[in-house]
């Protein structure tokens, strides 16, 4: 098995759909892109650098289960061909106000159910910390290992 591991920060928008009052469609995008953290005599910093490549897709169905709990399955799509990741929520996800009151803030843990091309037969766990503003906005940050063959 090899394992794959990426890191990065999708943004865009969610939405009600149509009809059910508790079903939220979210489309985000992310292009490549280098993670750098450093600790340091001041603590703890970060930067999100572009790096060349294309982009990686993603589109989701989110269920309110209740006031801060939700569960949700899609699909990410990285670059042009085939290579597509299906997941659904572990349990449940979190998502409540934030310090900033014009975000909510939650996370939520996916897991790979399977994908496509590269991604044929994978397995694995994605961590999700993101943000939703008043207007919908999202921006929401990636933590995945996958198992491929």
């Amino acid at each position: 098995m090899k394992q794959i591991f990426y890191a990065m920060e999708f943004s865009g928008q969610a939405a009600p759909v149509a009809g059910p009052s508790n079903v939220i469609k979210a489309a985000t995008s992310a292009s490549s892109c280098s993670l750098t953290s450093t600790v340091g005599a001041d603590g703890l910093s970060a930067s999100l650098k572009p790096a060349a490549g294309g982009k990686a897709i993603f589109e989701s169905e989110v269920t309110v289960t209740g006031d801060t709990s939700f569960v949700e399955s899609g699909t990410i799509r990285f670059g042009e061909g085939n290579h597509r990741l299906r997941f659904s929520t572990v349990g449940e996800g979190y998502m409540d106000a934030s310090a900033d009151p014009k975000l909510r803030h939650g996370s939520v843990i996916w897991r790979i159910d399977g994908g496509e091309g590269q991604f044929a037969g994978a397995s694995g766990l994605i961590t999700s910390n993101f943000t939703l503003g008043e207007t919908g906005a999202v921006i929401d940050r990636h933590f995945g290992v996958i198992f491929v063959r």
